[in-house]
């Protein structure tokens, strides 16, 4: 249950702990966070227990419209050849992500639009983000808890670059995933909310994030194009969207 006592690095050293060792508990287990606040505070902790450096983020939007973010760990950028940590449990999403080329500072007053927001980005890429989260219940009970969780981000990699015009003409471009040459996915791209960049204009205009996000050379992930596919075992993943190909590897 939340209170006054709750203590952010007591949960982030839990989380951690079950992390390493690829292993999950229920949500009663934990001391949760009452709010965003305090969910942000613990996940800090846990990016400081993990080591994280990299300047690569997803963002996210859940049903209490409050936008969020985590950091992506770890995180390669290679077409080909990189390794992501496998688990049981562990999921797949392919997606595009962006790389700023501009800051989008906080605004006291009006909001980005779609446009502006599209100008600060320098360029678009295929990536491969793989999801596995501590808490066994997901988001389901305590959205907050899953926050405190990097939003279950286990690793991803950041391919080749795709043209600009992907982030308008995404939706039903042919999207193909071979597992161990077996495929898991042949269909057209699909984002939950359509438009890829809907979660990063939303967080732009969060006034509560942080005074350093979203600056030039960020790169941020911007949503799952195929839902989130479970992976059974370890193994090999080659990706292509439309022209676009990369290939990498699960490892336990």
């Amino acid at each position: 249950m939340t209170d006054s006592t709750f203590d952010p690095r007591a949960l982030a050293a839990k989380l951690a702990g079950l992390r390493h060792a690829g292993k999950q508990a229920s949500t009663a287990e934990f001391p949760l966070p009452g709010d965003h606040r305090q969910a942000m505070d613990a996940q800090n902790f846990l990016s400081a227990e993990e080591g994280i450096r990299s300047n690569a983020w997803k963002v996210s939007m859940p049903a209490d419209n409050q936008p969020v973010t985590a950091p992506l760990h770890p995180y390669f950028e290679a077409v080909s050849g990189a390794k992501l940590p496998w688990v049981a449990g562990t999921k797949f999403e392919a997606e595009i992500a962006v790389r700023l080329g501009k800051d989008l500072p906080i605004r006291s007053s009006g909001k980005y639009t779609r446009a502006e927001v599209a100008d600060a980005i320098a360029d678009a890429y295929l990536g491969v983000e793989m999801s596995w989260t501590a808490v066994a219940e997901g988001s389901k009970i305590s959205p907050l808890l899953f926050l405190a969780d990097r939003l279950a981000n286990l690793g991803y990699v950041l391919g080749p670059v795709m043209p600009r015009s992907i982030l308008d003409t995404c939706t039903g471009t042919p999207l193909k995933v071979m597992f161990n040459g077996q495929p898991i996915y042949d269909a057209a791209a699909k984002h939950v909310k359509v438009d890829v960049l809907t979660w990063l204009v939303d967080y732009a205009n969060d006034t509560f994030r942080p005074d350093s996000s979203l600056r030039a050379g960020a790169v941020i992930t911007t949503g799952s194009l195929c839902g989130a596919i479970e992976v059974a075992t370890a193994g090999e993943l080659d990706v292509t969207l439309g022209d676009a190909r990369m290939q990498l590897a699960l490892v336990r």
